[in-house]
């Protein structure tokens, strides 16, 4: 039992060793003072500082912030009353057919689906830049929102809702006081898995940005094919950075959620 379980850590080691050890070695170069990735000749801040005072990708991470943090607040109001539509449909034929549809987006490439979008935005007439990566990044992360909110509601016991209707609550009361606080850790869940995936995504948004509109993913692959530079160095750790704050940031909201007691729990 022992040396399963020592091998299954070995075996973890290696795993996040492999997975880590390219992000360690961007990041331990993005401080060589010689701004190549073959000798380390000295530490330095240069290339930060150069990446804090390029105006135009100063703007470019502030472009793709607010995309992302506009299409996860809106991805996630849409997946919420998505899957609260979807997890009252009974009969569950139906039911599956809208979780295949759901999960269509997720599944697909994301090359179709960004030469999809394209072909959609050019034949409506809506102009490629801000309005376009908007939707797209609307659309592919509304299904991610959906997956992370059904399972809390199919935890959640009908008899909370017979209960407060009981009592007295109207729709939007069960709804405000008795849904929405027992899926809450989905909701945190799906909007941060939903604002990762805006911010990480490339294939989609390289197909709907117009000229003079750009994300972050779409201008480190551009000054990637000029060569690689300890300044996309740099830019990669901070994002990297950010990443793990995010990341840190849900694990502590989600613990802090499993701390509270449940709204069945208070009333008792």
């Amino acid at each position: 039992m022992r040396k399963n379980s020592k091998s299954a850590q070995l075996y973890l080691v290696i795993v996040f060793a492999i997975l880590y050890a390219p992000i360690l070695y961007l990041m331990y170069y993005s401080f060589n003072s010689s701004g190549t990735m073959h000798g380390f000749e000295g530490f330095t801040l240069e290339w930060y500082e150069e990446v804090f005072h390029d105006t135009r990708l100063l703007i470019i991470v502030l472009n793709t912030v607010v995309i992302a943090l506009l299409s996860s607040a809106i991805s996630t109001i849409l997946g919420v009353i998505g899957a609260i539509a979807i997890q009252r449909v009974r009969r569950s034929r139906p039911r599956n057919t809208l979780l295949t549809m759901n999960n269509v987006l997720i599944v697909s490439p994301d090359v179709i689906i960004g030469a999809s979008f394209l072909i959609f935005f050019t034949m409506i007439g809506i102009k490629l830049g801000f309005t376009s990566v908007l939707l797209s990044h609307i659309a592919f992360s509304v299904p991610i929102v959906v997956l992370m909110v059904l399972p809390k509601l199919q935890e959640m016991s009908p008899t909370l809702i017979d209960a407060a209707k009981d009592l007295g609550a109207s729709g939007w009361g069960v709804l405000t006081k008795v849904i929405i606080p027992f899926i809450r850790p989905g909701i945190f869940a799906g909007f941060f898995m939903a604002l990762t995936y805006s911010l990480d995504d490339f294939a989609v948004t390289f197909f709907v940005t117009g000229n003079g509109y750009s994300t972050l993913s779409v201008e480190i692959y551009s000054r990637a094919r000029q060569g690689i530079s300890p300044s996309i160095n740099a830019l990669s750790t901070l994002i990297f950075l950010f990443t793990i704050i995010l990341v840190v940031g849900y694990y502590f909201l989600s613990q802090r959620g499993k701390s509270k007691p449940k709204w069945g729990a208070q009333q008792s």
